[in-house]
């Protein structure tokens, strides 16, 4: 299990590290993802099943984070000489599909940091003989409103370009959850993939955009790609419920949030935007 984080989400990750030890189990480690700046500070969840890794010891030497200037400094950007600056949630992409391309193990569940899970959770429920399930819904954009449309459908036609796609076609399957897995074999492919087509490191290729979904990366090169349907079953359900806009929720809110869990989701997302106290979402988890 994957996540990226910074430390503006470390106690929603102390209380995702929390809930993963009580609850998941067939994980062989939890590997948290965080710049160098970062390292001390989780370094303090460190544990026998969880290992902090630099993003130093995955992305290039080039792509480096300052204090962003137009946030005073309260915010970091990342520099490199490959494209234009990149905002932590673009980075963060870039350590995911960078530990997927190197990592041993043959599945990589990846986990948003304001992740909890609230019921038991097997891992390997995942597999299904030897196929990964595949997160995909068909037509996921047709409702989407603008700008939201308008994102989406550039993120696809991005992932096309860095994938060889043809230009004109645009996949509006949608491929993007918080609690998704990812095979490492064909993550490794994929990569490679956007080596031959870039002509250069796939690093390179991805930080030359701030139009980056890797979701939509990874599941358009398995749909329009690899042409291995052995490796994938395809899947609509979303494993966790996620509350992605709207006011700070009270204690009250989050146990009725939590009551409309679909009977196969096993952990809800509230977005750090939304300004939930970390407080109330623990004690509603139960872990407080």
């Amino acid at each position: 299990m994957v996540t990226s984080s910074y430390r503006g989400d470390f106690e929603r990750c102390r209380l995702l590290c929390d809930s993963i030890d009580a609850r998941v189990t067939g994980i062989t480690r939890h590997v948290i993802l965080v710049e160098a700046a970062d390292m001390a500070l989780f370094g303090t969840l460190a544990g026998p099943r969880r290992e902090i890794v630099c993003e130093r010891d995955l992305l290039p030497f080039w792509l480096r984070p300052f204090p962003d200037p137009m946030s005073l400094g309260r915010r970091r950007i990342w520099l490199s000489p490959k494209g234009p600056p990149l905002r932590g949630w673009h980075v963060q992409q870039l350590r995911r599909i960078a530990m997927a391309a190197t990592m041993p193990e043959a599945v990589l569940i990846s986990c948003d940091s304001d992740v909890v899970f609230l019921k038991p959770f097997d891992a390997g429920s995942l597999q299904h003989d030897g196929a990964v399930e595949f997160h995909r819904i068909a037509h996921a954009f047709s409702d989407l409103p603008e700008p939201a449309l308008g994102e989406h459908r550039a993120w696809s036609r991005k992932a096309g370009d860095l994938l060889g796609l043809p230009r004109t076609v645009v996949n509006e399957t949608g491929y993007i959850a918080t609690l998704i897995a990812w095979r490492t074999d064909t993550a490794r492919e994929m990569v490679a993939r956007i080596e031959a087509v870039g002509e250069r490191p796939a690093v390179a290729s991805l930080s030359a955009t701030r139009l980056l979904s890797e979701c939509t990366i990874y599941g358009r090169f398995v749909d329009e790609v690899e042409a291995r349907p052995d490796r994938h079953v395809a899947s609509e359900r979303r494993l966790c419920r996620i509350y992605w806009s709207g006011g700070a929720m009270s204690g009250a809110e989050i146990e009725g949030f939590a009551e409309t869990m679909a009977p196969d989701q096993v952990a809800v997302g509230i977005q750090s935007f939304t300004g939930t106290g970390i407080g109330l979402i623990r004690r509603a988890a139960g872990l407080a």
